[in-house]
């Protein structure tokens, strides 16, 4: 197995965005619109899409020793924010990226992160590790 095929439960894409819309007239917005609605149907009917969601731009933020802070977000002042995610039933990230790669967003300076899922968490794969070290330590 080569570094791009992790093994994992699927891919997620999470698409970052500014406002570019904003300067859009309708028709070149309308135009956007049936092109990414588009995308999205050819990736459901090709079974890649498991599930997908649009982020609404408010929100809270929470932070801080158990949650102490919560402060409105995402980030108002913020020039780009997560705009929504598509869950991907892909199998390698080769392929992942292909799908971000035909991302309509793209065209307007939009980005897609592609991150792979995985069942273990960071913090119990470090401690894995730190038990490991002891024992080997020990023997």
């Amino acid at each position: 197995m080569n570094a791009m095929e992790m093994s994992n439960q699927g891919y997620l894409l999470l698409l970052h965005a500014n406002e570019w819309w904003k300067d859009l007239g309708r028709e070149e917005l309308e135009k956007h619109i049936a092109q990414n609605h588009a995308w999205l149907e050819g990736l459901m009917a090709s079974g890649k899409i498991t599930a997908g969601q649009a982020l609404a731009r408010s929100g809270a933020m929470v932070s801080g020793k158990n949650g102490r802070n919560i402060t409105d977000g995402p980030f108002a002042e913020a020039k780009e924010v997560i705009a929504g995610y598509l869950l991907l039933n892909v199998r390698t990230l080769e392929e992942a990226v292909a799908v971000a790669k035909t991302c309509p967003c793209l065209a307007f300076g939009g980005k897609v992160e592609v991150r792979p899922l995985t069942n273990e968490c960071l913090s119990t794969k470090r401690l894995e590790e730190l038990k490991r070290e002891e024992e080997l330590a020990a023997a």
